[in-house]
């Protein structure tokens, strides 16, 4: 079956940062500077080794060989022609990677824990979750609306955007909506149920209309009546780092993007679990890889910086990014994060952290902020921002 891209064909005044409210899929690409991306989201955030080669081999013919690993715990071919979207969508489809529907595929937003092991539920709550959401009377949630299955041995998504999670605990597990205290307490076989309730129940509370459609957005309006266990969430746990992990070993990218020719490399070593911090876990691996653009040392200074794609890959960036966030690394000590946006929108890090925003001018400041916030230093020329960073960060 072929499908057709959708694309938006107009674009906002290039100071204004246009908010889609909905994120690339493979049947539903968006456009940007290089072309449109196609985002594949990995059933239970695993590709197997034949998956992987085969997304390498799509991205050469008919991508420009770059992949995003995303927040999201997916990977983005970037660089695709609108003429080759079908051909892709079928080498996709051959591999399994691709939803029955549009719709399907955006209501599948789910990022899994990549330090489950087999037999402990997870994969078996995953795939319960994903069937469920595919069902033809599964609420119609909004596009960015997500969830998180944390069940391996310790809860690590903490710092992960969703909506609705489901997480081990020492009775079962415990399904919790964003922004609220309150759990309900489930067993295995109960947790999917429970999960698509809170949703139903997300929507019912006007949910989805503009301004609410993140869980969030709903508190403190009162749960339902199984909701109502009080739970204290746990400390978000350290950021994870290159190395070895239970499972295997773990990988980074620079700023999340690699080649189709290192995600080849990587998937002949073993099955590939995504994550959410732009990192890849390679199965049964013992050592680094030693691959070109990769990072695996975790005192390696890229993983203090976050940056955007940047112009001209992306239609709404004002700036290169990456080649700048990449000078700054070794001026950002350990335990900061400089943060490196082509515009207001900050889609490489919502949340606050010491930083840039380019503008027509040259890049605001923010000091201690998301990229939407008000800048504490405005049009800063590109040569005269290291000078800045260091007092800043002896400050905070």
């Amino acid at each position: 079956m072929r499908t057709a891209a959708t694309v938006a064909t107009t674009m906002p005044p290039v100071n204004t940062p246009h908010i889609k409210g909905w994120c690339p899929g493979a049947l539903r690409p968006m456009l940007s500077g290089d072309g449109l991306v196609v985002r594949v989201r990995p059933q239970a955030g695993r590709l197997t080794q034949a998956q992987a080669i085969g997304i390498a081999a799509l991205s050469n013919s008919h991508g420009n060989g770059l992949l995003d690993l995303t927040s999201r715990a997916n990977l983005q071919l970037r660089g695709v022609a609108p003429a080759s979207h079908p051909a892709l969508i079928q080498g996709l489809r051959d591999l399994g990677l691709v939803d029955g529907s549009p719709k399907a595929e955006a209501r599948r937003n789910i990022v899994v824990t990549p330090f489950w092991t087999p037999g402990d539920g997870t994969l078996q709550i995953a795939n319960a979750l994903a069937q469920a959401l595919a069902a033809l009377d599964a609420p119609a949630l909004p596009g960015k609306f997500g969830f998180a299955v944390d069940t391996g041995p310790l809860a690590v998504l903490e710092s992960t955007s969703a909506d609705i999670r489901i997480e081990r605990s020492a009775r079962g597990y415990t399904v919790s909506a964003d922004g609220y205290a309150n759990v309900a307490e489930v067993a295995a076989d109960e947790a999917v149920s429970a999960a698509i309730e809170l949703a139903r129940w997300f929507l019912t509370q006007g949910g989805g209309r503009p301004g609410r459609s993140r869980m969030a957005a709903l508190a403190p309006q009162a749960l339902p009546a199984r909701f109502q266990t009080v739970a204290a969430r746990p400390a978000a746990p350290l950021p994870a780092q290159p190395g070895a992990v239970p499972p295997g070993w773990l990988v980074g990218a620079e700023f999340g993007q690699l080649t189709a020719a290192t995600l080849d490399a990587l998937a002949r070593l073993g099955p590939l679990r995504m994550t959410p911090w732009h990192m890849l876990l390679v199965e049964g691996a013992t050592q680094a890889p030693d691959l070109a653009g990769l990072i695996t040392h975790p005192g390696d200074p890229l993983l203090r910086v976050v940056a955007c794609t940047g112009a001209p890959g992306c239609l709404q960036a004002l700036a290169a990014t990456r080649p700048l966030a990449r000078a700054l690394a070794p001026h950002v000590p350990a335990g900061h994060l400089l943060h490196v946006s082509g515009c207001s929108k900050g889609c490489a890090h919502p949340r606050a952290a010491l930083t840039l925003v380019a503008t027509p001018a040259g890049f605001d400041l923010i000091r201690n902020g998301a990229a939407s916030a008000s800048p504490d230093v405005q049009a800063l020329p590109t040569e005269s921002i290291a000078s800045y960073l260091l007092p800043t960060f002896h400050a905070s």
